[in-house]
C-alpha cells in the first residue's frame, strides 16, 4: 500500500513537472534580433525537433512566447522555435535604435569576425552571406563590428560593405541575380536551409534574392502565389522562378513541392542534393526528365517588388522599419 502511494505521489509529481515545463509563456520582451550568422528555427523547442527555416544575423524578429526557447516570427512572417543563444532580447527602443543604425552587411558568401583587427585573431563568429551587424568605425583593413549582444568583432574589409556604399552599388537587375545564383553551384542541399552554408530550393531562391536585398515568402508554395504567372514554358523570361509538382485533376489547387530559377535557353538552377543546373531540353546533356515532367508553370516577381504583399526589401518591410 505504502509503495502504491509513493508511485501515485511520483507519477503525479512527474506529470506537474511535464505540466511546467511544456508551459507557455507571454514573452517580457517581444523584440529581438539574431545573434548568429544562421539561427535554426525549429517546430518544437527542442533540439531534436525538426528544423523548419534559418534566419541571419541581425535579422529583426518578433518573440511570440517563452518556453525555455524562444518562438519568433521572422521579417517573411515564417514562425519557429530558436535557442536563447540564438537571438538577443531588446526593448522597443533598442530594436528602434538596432534597425537605425548604420550596418556593415558581409556580401562574401561565408566569412569570420575576428576578436582583434588581424587574420591571426581569434574568432568572434562564423559569418554567412547577408549576415549584418552594427557599424562602429574602420580599424585598418577590418570593420569594428557590434553584435547585437554587444560583443565586439572585426570583419576584414574585402568581405564586406558599409550598408549606405552597398546601397549605392546594389544592383536588382536579372544579370546580377543570375551571376549570384550560379556563385552557389555546388553548395550542399539541406533541408530548412536558408543561408549559403546549405539551402533547400525555396531557401536558395529567398537567399539568392535577399543578397540583393528581396525579401519574398520563404516556402515554395507561398512563393508562387505572388507576381504574375507565366503558364507556359515558351513564355518564360530568365529571373522568372519555376515552380514543379503535381496538378490537381480537379484544377483547384496543384501541389507544388519544389521551385529553381529560370536561366534561360530552357535550362534553370535549383537546389537538389546540390545546386546545380538543369534542363528541359531533351537534347541537352543536362536535361532533367524528371523535373521536366513535373514542371507546373513559373512566376515573374521583380517587377512586383514593393509592388504587392509579401514582396518587399529591408527598406520597406515593416520589421526593418519598427
Amino acid at each position: 500500500m505504502v509503495k502504491r502511494i509513493l508511485l501515485l505521489g511520483f507519477l503525479l509529481a512527474a506529470g506537474a513537472g511535464a505540466l511546467a515545463q511544456n508551459s507557455v509563456q507571454e514573452p517580457e520582451q517581444p523584440y529581438a534580433v539574431v545573434n548568429l550568422s544562421v539561427c535554426n528555427m525549429r517546430r518544437t523547442p527542442d533540439f531534436d525537433a525538426e528544423m523548419i527555416s534559418q534566419a541571419l544575423l541581425g535579422t529583426p524578429v518578433h518573440v511570440l512566447a517563452f518556453n525555455k526557447w524562444y518562438q519568433i516570427q521572422s521579417p517573411d512572417t515564417y514562425t519557429g522555435w530558436v535557442h536563447p543563444e540564438g537571438i538577443h532580447l531588446m526593448t522597443k527602443a533598442e530594436y528602434h535604435d538596432w534597425n537605425a543604425a548604420e550596418k556593415v552587411v558581409v556580401t562574401a558568401l561565408q566569412g569570420i569576425a575576428y576578436s582583434k583587427p588581424s587574420l591571426s585573431a581569434e574568432p568572434v563568429s562564423d559569418l554567412a552571406g547577408g549576415d549584418r551587424v552594427r557599424f562602429k568605425g574602420l580599424v585598418n583593413w577590418f570593420y569594428e563590428v557590434e553584435f547585437p549582444d554587444g560583443r565586439i568583432g572585426y570583419i576584414p574589409r574585402n568581405i564586406a560593405s558599409k550598408e549606405s556604399v552597398w546601397r549605392e552599388n546594389l544592383r536588382t537587375d536579372v544579370p546580377a541575380i543570375l551571376a549570384t545564383a550560379r556563385s552557389m553551384t555546388g553548395f550542399p542541399y539541406i533541408w530548412a536551409g536558408m543561408s549559403p552554408k546549405g539551402m533547400d530550393c525555396s531557401g536558395y531562391v529567398r537567399t539568392v534574392l535577399f543578397l540583393h536585398d528581396i525579401i519574398i515568402p520563404r516556402d515554395a508554395g507561398p512563393q508562387s502565389r505572388v507576381g504574375q504567372r507565366i503558364e507556359h514554358p515558351d513564355d518564360f523570361q530568365p529571373g522568372d522562378l519555376v515552380f514543379f509538382g503535381r496538378r490537381d485533376p480537379a484544377g483547384v489547387k496543384d501541389r507544388v513541392s519544389h521551385v529553381a530559377i529560370y536561366l534561360g535557353d530552357k535550362t534553370f538552377i535549383h537546389s537538389i542534393g546540390i545546386v546545380k543546373v538543369g534542363s528541359f531540353d531533351p537534347e541537352s546533356p543536362l536535361y532533367d526528365a524528371f523535373n521536366t515532367g513535373r514542371m507546373l508553370y513559373a512566376s515573374r516577381i521583380l517587377p512586383y517588388i514593393d509592388r504587392e504583399e509579401g514582396l518587399n526589401t529591408t527598406l520597406t518591410n515593416p520589421y526593418y522599419l519598427e
